[in-house]
């Protein structure tokens, strides 16, 4: 046995191991292995942590393997939809003897398409307990073999002429999906050095937003659009989960878990040390930031997402994550999306071509996460935010008017379609990635599981608000929908120009200090000094 193995045994005491500093002996065993690897980054007093290979690699897997396939499952069943619904129409009649009418089909429709956001409603209250039982990396590790058994179903369904197995893979990958945007940017976020949590936070979102762009894209006529690939379309993804399933299993578990909710500093520090790829003797910084969030939270344990509900100190971090990702999705995003081909039609371009601007649209989106990589580590999440959610309110109540008149004058059309380019472009710059991560940086460690399950949990309840509600809305209000989102949008605007802090440049502990008054909490008075 080693002798760092030996001391980590007779380290009974947990609380002993966050009231005195880590032993010399400990330290030596655990930066032996990495000071020889890293030996140039630990001979320096000057280290400030930045991209390292295991950091870089955390961000690249779960974005491909993980985040990616939330956003496939999401933009993919839109393209194949009358297939599908043929294969449940021959399927039923066949095995049943039924012959499904127009309204029977569109309620088994509703139900293959309803019951993905049903599962991403349940991994979100799901994600919390895996996250602190599992830890990050492992509960991560769970949601892969969800989306895999998903993808399994897809491919199986029409072989085996199930309704039932397509159903229950559209439930499986929704579940995945729920947790991954529960868990993945916590994990990421807790990674990554303080510096860096914005640009790691970003990983997520623009996962989700790449994915739905390869489920356009693959579900064009040259590609997977063909009538018999629609099984194969819906479950390509798979390929992705299992090239980067492996390598989650080497990945370094968040080294904040480890410390403050498993209270096992020495492993904490091991793989801090492996994250950062530095000898623990330069990292007494952040331990420093670890044991005074040890020292704020005394209760780890109580943090389920009810206990979270009861506290109230944690009121105002609670409605500022929810309002925000409930307001990522009735902003309209969806129903833009929806209206897309409409208008571009409308504006003269061809159904493939408008099909063509509809992907571009979803590659705005992609390009604009890519571009708030290098903005947030620079640019403050506030400003981002209010200006990306009062675009958005300007540019819908626009689109709205350009809708209703858009027969009337010969350039409307076009005028709608800059409106929607527009919308996209607005919206992620702020709105679309942010929400995903800044429950990272508002809750500390301990109830940051429970934060960040909210906040998903407020995400698809969003989604399927808008889904509900939108169908019924169109038909009796038509352009005058966007009104409505516009006006949720404005709503939203106000509330967080006087409530969201800046979080940038400061901890956890710092902003929920900020905040712990609940509705009475006066954030901006003590942000607007200090940023």
């Amino acid at each position: 046995m080693r002798a760092g193995d030996s001391i980590m045994g007779e380290q009974t005491e947990r609380s002993s191991l966050f009231a005195e500093p880590i032993s010399r002996d400990i330290l030596a065993d655990i930066s032996q292995p990495v000071t020889n690897e890293h030996q140039h980054l630990t001979q320096t007093h000057d280290y400030k942590a930045g991209w390292s290979f295991y950091l870089v690699l955390a961000g690249v897997v779960t974005t491909l393997g993980s985040s990616l396939p939330v956003g496939f499952n999401i933009g993919v069943v839109n393209t194949p939809a009358e297939l599908i619904q043929q294969f449940c129409y021959e399927s039923l009649r066949e095995r049943f003897n039924i012959d499904l009418d127009e309204t029977w089909m569109n309620i088994v429709w509703s139900a293959i398409v309803s019951i993905f956001i049903v599962g991403g409603c349940t991994g979100s209250i799901l994600g919390s307990v895996l996250a602190d039982k599992l830890g990050r990396k492992n509960a991560t590790i769970v949601t892969s073999i969800l989306s895999l058994a998903g993808a399994i179903m897809f491919v199986l369904c029409r072989t085996a002429n199930s309704v039932e197995m397509l159903i229950l893979g559209r439930l499986l990958v929704g579940l995945a999906g729920g947790l991954t945007t529960s868990i993945v940017p916590m994990y990421l976020t807790e990674l990554a050095p303080p510096s860096l949590t914005g640009a790691m936070g970003v990983a997520c979102p623009m996962g989700v937003n790449v994915g739905v762009l390869v489920g356009q894209v693959m579900g064009l006529q040259d590609l997977l659009g063909k009538p018999n690939d629609w099984p194969y379309l819906l479950s390509v993804y798979a390929l992705l989960v299992i090239i980067c399933l492996p390598v989650l299993f080497i990945l370094p578990e968040s080294p904040k878990y480890l410390y403050v909710v498993k209270k096992n500093e020495a492993e904490s520090l091991r793989e801090l040390s492996r994250v950062r790829g530095v000898s623990p003797s330069v990292l007494t910084e952040e331990l420093d930031e670890l044991r005074e969030e040890v020292r704020s939270n005394n209760d780890t344990d109580r943090y389920s997402m009810w206990a979270a509900l009861k506290d109230r100190r944690l009121l105002l971090p609670l409605l500022l994550v929810c309002t925000s990702q409930a307001g990522q999705q009735t902003s309209g995003i969806n129903a833009v999306f929806y209206y897309s081909q409409t208008i571009f039609r409308q504006a003269g371009l061809s159904r493939e071509n408008a099909q063509f601007a509809t992907i571009g649209c979803g590659a705005i989106n992609v390009c604009t996460a890519v571009i708030m990589v290098y903005l947030l580590p620079r640019t403050g999440r506030r400003p981002l935010l209010l200006g990306s959610m009062f675009g958005a309110t300007i540019i819908l109540a626009l689109l709205a008017a350009a809708m209703r008149f858009i027969d009337a004058v010969s350039w409307m059309p076009y005028a709608a379609m800059i409106a929607v380019l527009s919308y996209v472009l607005v919206y992620g710059f702020g709105l679309g990635p942010i929400p995903y991560f800044i429950a990272s940086e508002i809750f500390e460690v301990a109830p940051r599981g429970a934060g960040m399950a909210w906040g998903s949990l407020a995400n698809w309840g969003g989604n399927f608000l808008v889904g509900m509600c939108f169908p019924s809305m169109r038909d009796y209000i038509g352009a005058y929908s966007f009104l409505v989102f516009s006006a949720v949008t404005g709503a939203l605007t106000v509330f967080h120009k006087l409530y969201f802090p800046e979080t940038r440049g400061k901890t956890p502990t710092q902003v929920t200090e900020l905040c712990n008054n609940g509705l009475r909490s006066r954030p901006l008075a003590v942000t607007n000094r200090n940023v």
